[in-house]
């Protein structure tokens, strides 16, 4: 499992670095905690941030369930693109959120997928 655990602690980096932009953005734009509106910018970054925070809560167990009960490379492969695409849509996002679409897709289709694999796994499992 030594795979998709470094590619789950690269998925927690990436997370530190995106609470990192939004405090850092908080900062910039001035807007004092516990305020979270008053900036467009600011609140572009939150949201990747927060967003991020959704997608990890599914994405961090489920790699985890498909490597143990399907296939840990081809898990670890898929959590991959999620890495890829999280600083696809936070570039996008921050930029002109209207354009977000790829960036998402490219970490949300491995999740999906990696969701079905895990469930598969579980099922054969059962049955086997």
């Amino acid at each position: 499992m030594e795979y998709i655990s470094l590619v789950v602690i690269m998925a927690l980096i990436e997370y530190l670095f995106f609470q990192g932009m939004a405090g850092k953005a908080r900062g910039q734009y001035q807007i004092k905690a516990p305020a979270i509106i008053g900036n467009e910018n600011f609140e572009r970054t939150l949201r990747v941030q927060q967003n991020t925070l959704e997608q990890l809560i599914i994405f961090i167990p489920v790699i985890y369930l498909a490597g143990f009960y399907a296939n840990e490379i081809a898990a670890a492969l898929l959590g991959s693109l999620f890495l890829i695409g999280r600083p696809l849509y936070y570039k996008a996002y921050i930029n002109d959120p209207s354009k977000r679409g790829p960036g998402m897709l490219i970490g949300y289709i491995p999740t999906v997928l990696l969701v079905l694999m895990a469930l598969v796994g579980v099922i054969l499992k059962i049955f086997s």
